[in-house]
C-alpha cells in the first residue's frame, strides 16, 4: 500500500509541476500584432515571369496568410494538407502534364503541405509552377 501512495503522490507532483510551468510559459510568451510578422512571397509563373508578394501579418501558418488574398491561391484539402491548385490565376493540372506548384522554404523545398508551414519574420517563400 506504502509503495502506491508513494507512485500516486510522485505522479500528481508532476503533473502538478507540469502544470505550472505550461501557466508561466503561457503567461510569459510575448503577445503577436496585427503586422508583427513581414514576409515576402515570391510566385513563379510557368512562362517563367516572377510576382512578388509582401505581407505583414500575425498569422502563424503561410496557408492561413495565402488564403486569406482572395485570389492568389487556390486548392483542396488532401491527405497531407492543402493541395495548391492555382496560383494567381494560374492552374497546375498534374493529371494532364504533370504540372504542380511547388513550395520552397527560402532555397529549400518545403517539408510540409502549405498550410503546415510556419511563417516567422523576414520570411521568403516561392510557389513555382513545376512539371515534374
Amino acid at each position: 500500500m506504502k509503495k502506491s501512495t508513494k507512485i500516486i503522490a510522485a505522479v500528481a507532483a508532476l503533473v502538478g509541476a507540469a502544470a505550472i510551468l505550461l501557466a508561466v510559459y503561457l503567461g510569459t510568451r510575448p503577445e503577436t500584432a496585427a503586422g508583427s510578422k513581414t514576409i515576402e512571397v515570391e510566385v513563379v509563373h510557368g512562362d517563367g515571369s516572377q510576382k512578388t508578394f509582401t505581407y505583414n501579418t500575425d498569422a502563424e501558418y503561410l496557408g492561413q496568410v495565402l488564403q486569406e488574398e482572395q485570389g492568389l491561391i487556390e486548392g483542396e484539402d488532401g491527405q497531407y494538407g492543402l493541395y495548391i491548385t492555382a496560383v494567381d490565376g494560374e492552374e497546375a493540372v498534374y493529371e494532364t502534364d504533370g504540372a504542380y506548384w511547388a513550395l520552397y522554404e527560402g532555397e529549400d523545398y518545403a517539408q510540409q503541405s502549405i498550410d503546415e508551414t510556419p511563417i516567422e519574420d523576414g520570411g521568403q517563400y516561392s510557389l513555382v509552377y513545376t512539371i515534374g
